[in-house]
């Protein structure tokens, strides 16, 4: 499809260097030749509308057998997504899904009232070493919907809806922006885009979201002559028209936001929820582990081993 006219990148800067609210440099954590940048939550930012998790997995090159190997955990009341520009990951859960998680593509994992998952990188035929590199992302659920059944749900690439022109590529993965709408329903109002950006193009903010930021996956972005490099998120106010220009690199940035949640939320080790009470019970269903009647059940084709519950 040819350029929307609502990313004219011609809106105002003005005194645009103070409409940041919060500039998040992410904390790393080396997993064993395996960084994760960890940019929400932070100190000062719990969230960003409906997101209150945003990990930045890479870029790393996986020898065979010696990539992901996340074993079965459960979670509650949040919805997850593994975006990832290079390589691939096997996906199984509790409903019986079994689904390869590739670049471009939307894998909506809604947890609800509880759901258990893993992922590996346990392709067999991979012979090769495999780069990897992506971005996941937990939205918290709005509290009508932290009780609801577990979902997965699966849009391809080539589904999502592409915005190209003027030195810019905007690929939708969730909710509304520049007047699209990507195909994945979700529970509350939001945008996420990943967006790359040619050295030099420039490309407003949705104005019509409460809550908006932006992270620099690579390259810079300039803004009110501010420079912006990769690994840094921008949490901006609500309501200014805003654009950021691409350095001489280039860029590549997931904006990300939306309507911010009835309160805060309570974060404990893969569950989030808006009371203690409903973290505590969700412990305890995991504890016991009673795979066949109990809350919890174990991902089909892998239920051979799981995470214990944290002592912490």
């Amino acid at each position: 499809m040819s350029w929307n006219p609502a990313l004219d990148p011609s809106c105002p800067t003005g005194d645009a260097g103070d409409a940041i609210d919060t500039l998040i440099i992410p904390r790393a954590r080396d997993l064993g030749g395996f960084e994760v940048r960890r940019a929400l939550p932070a100190p000062k930012r719990q969230m960003v509308g409906p997101f209150i998790f945003f990990d930045q997995m890479g870029p790393a090159e996986f020898l065979p057998t010696k990539g992901l190997d996340v074993r079965p955990h459960p979670h509650i009341g949040l919805a997850t997504i593994s975006y990832l520009y290079r390589g691939r990951m096997h996906h199984r859960d509790s409903l019986g899904t079994d689904k390869w998680i590739e670049p471009g593509a939307v894998n909506w994992m809604v947890a609800g009232h509880g759901i258990t998952h893993s992922e590996r990188t346990d392709d067999a035929t991979q012979t090769d070493p495999m780069p990897f590199f992506g971005i996941q992302t937990w939205v918290a659920l709005p509290k009508d919907h932290e009780d609801k059944a577990a979902a997965f749900v699966h849009a391809p690439k080539e589904a999502l809806p592409l915005m190209e022109g003027e030195g810019k590529t905007v690929r939708l993965i969730l909710g509304t922006a520049y007047g699209e709408t990507a195909p994945v329903k979700t529970a509350s109002e939001m945008f996420y885009a990943d967006a790359v950006l040619e050295p030099g193009a420039s490309i407003p903010l949705p104005d019509d979201h409460e809550d908006r930021g932006v992270y620099v996956v690579s390259g810079s972005v300039a803004l009110a002559g501010q420079t912006h490099e990769a690994g840094q998120m921008m949490v901006f106010r609500p309501g200014d028209r805003l654009s950021l220009k691409a350095g001489p690199k280039g860029a590549r940035l997931m904006l990300l936001g939306g309507a911010t949640l009835e309160g805060p939320r309570y974060i404990w080790w893969n569950f989030v929820a808006s009371s203690k009470e409903r973290i505590e019970d969700a412990k305890e269903a995991w504890r016991a582990g009673d795979w066949q009647n109990g809350r919890f059940s174990l991902p089909t084709g892998d239920a051979a081993e799981f995470i214990p519950l944290p002592d912490r």
